[in-house]
């Protein structure tokens, strides 16, 4: 066989196969809003969305000076960057975790239970 033909025939079957990928990836991240979260960075922001926050008195006091509100700290959730070379994963009974967000660093345990906000630092 010519190798213009198996080429042609591998084309074909690469088209096929990406159409088939393209199709079983759209469904299934789609309408269900499912991500696909395997690197540190997103699992641990993901299993932060997962539970209830709270702050510390310190936190709401630089949350009112930086004029940041639940929307910040949702998106951080989202589009942040932990630092896993600050954080310290192995302390009991809950892991402290630095975010970096929008020249902001937040300071945060996960808790069984739930997040709290610690301490934010950063410019205004």
């Amino acid at each position: 066989m010519a190798f213009i033909k198996r080429l042609g025939w591998y084309l074909v079957g690469v088209s096929i196969g990406l159409v088939f990928l393209a199709f079983i990836l759209k469904n299934k991240s789609g309408e269900e809003g499912i991500d696909f979260c395997y690197l540190p960075n997103c699992r641990v922001l993901k299993d932060f969305k997962s539970k209830p926050i709270t702050y510390s008195n310190k936190a709401e006091e630089q949350m009112a000076t930086m004029q940041l509100d639940s929307l910040f700290f949702s998106n951080a959730f989202t589009d942040g960057d932990v630092d896993f070379g600050k954080s310290d994963t192995n302390a009991q009974p809950c892991k402290i975790y630095f975010v970096n967000f929008k020249e902001k660093e937040i300071e945060l345990k996960n808790c069984e239970t739930g997040v709290v906000i610690e301490n934010i630092t950063g410019k205004k």
